[in-house]
């Protein structure tokens, strides 16, 4: 580029600036910040890359996995705040501040991940998005299946019913919500971060934990434990969002390509875990782990009858469990 040519770029520059316009030269990309608690090996983060692909030429992505930007529990406040662009929340965050997604938290409420999915797509799941989007000002871009939450446990004792659990400390994560999913099914709970629990399986501070078995593949838990209890009692999902500032400084268009590109990276996030959960449940058999299932219908009435009782389902929008129920 030559002297006189670069001269008149920032004479027309300006001129741009002091017409209220930026010229197209000087204009930059935004950088979003991606923080999640999952690892690099995992296969959202995989998700993560897919979307950062798609949307290159509108914005630059910065991932920040494995809690190193955000402990476990914080990413909304930080969206709240403006201090993150994107984060990847889980909905029992949500449920402190919008009691009446706690519903959306309990035990056994959806079937498998279509159900999961089918929820979110109807005018019933878009009402809980809503509720939540115009309380807690964030975007939803969508929830992200991860897997159905398994018991491992170090003991090798057999778990048929929830009285088996009796006394057993349950690693969950930190919150109300997670505590009260431990106590659905008869265990309990024990707070812990999601990067200590193979420590804590270790050395003895909990006796099991409860996750997704992809989870347990990339965390490598199952070297720690003797067995998989099959409970199947939580469709597990978290809600990829957005900050209100960031997403309303894209454009209309940019705003659906952007959504375009996560709803196609969560489709194919939703199969790979589908795909790998049924691999890895032999596989863990292979490597010497007791796994089976368990009296579920046992864990399913104890848990339904601890969540009516509680004061969590006093918040529950009327109505809300039956629609969810009676989806197909």
């Amino acid at each position: 580029m030559t002297f006189e040519t670069r001269r008149r770029e920032l004479l027309l520059g300006l001129a741009a600036m002091a017409a209220g316009t930026t010229p197209a030269w000087a204009q930059s990309k935004p950088v979003l910040r991606l923080a999640a608690v999952f690892s690099d090996k995992d296969i959202r983060a995989d998700m993560v890359r897919m979307i950062a692909k798609e949307v290159e030429s509108d914005a630059t992505i910065e991932p920040f996995l494995g809690g190193t930007m955000f402990k476990q529990g914080t990413e909304l406040v930080a969206l709240q705040r403006d201090n993150l662009e994107i984060g990847n929340v889980a909905p029992q965050d949500i449920t402190k501040q919008v009691p009446a997604w706690s519903i959306l938290t309990s035990a056994y409420l959806f079937r498998d991940a279509n159900h999961l999915n089918a929820f979110f797509a109807s005018d019933a799941g878009q009402e809980m998005k809503q509720m939540a989007e115009s309380q807690l000002k964030i975007k939803i871009l969508a929830p992200v299946f991860y897997g159905t939450r398994q018991v491992g446990l170090k003991s090798k004792k057999r778990v048929a019913t929830p009285a088996d659990l009796s006394g057993v400390k349950l690693r969950m994560p930190p919150g109300d919500a997670w505590l009260m999913l431990g106590r659905s099914i008869g265990a309990n709970p024990t707070p812990m971060a999601y990067a200590e629990t193979y420590t804590g399986l270790q050395t003895g501070a909990i006796d099991g934990q409860d996750n997704p078995l992809p989870n347990v593949q990339n965390m490598k838990f199952y070297e720690v434990m003797g067995q998989i209890v099959l409970t199947s009692h939580l469709v597990a999902f978290d809600v990829l969002s957005m900050s209100m500032k960031s997403w309303n400084a894209m454009t209309p268009a940019k705003q659906r390509a952007f959504q375009a590109a996560v709803d196609k990276a969560v489709a194919w996030s939703t199969a790979e875990h589908l795909k790998r959960e049924a691999e890895l449940a032999d596989g863990f058999r292979k490597q010497g782990l007791d796994v089976y299932a368990p009296d579920t219908a046992a864990f399913r009435a104890f848990a339904q009858k601890t969540y009516l009782a509680s004061d969590e389902a006093k918040a529950w929008p009327k109505g809300m469990l039956e629609r969810v129920n009676a989806m197909k």
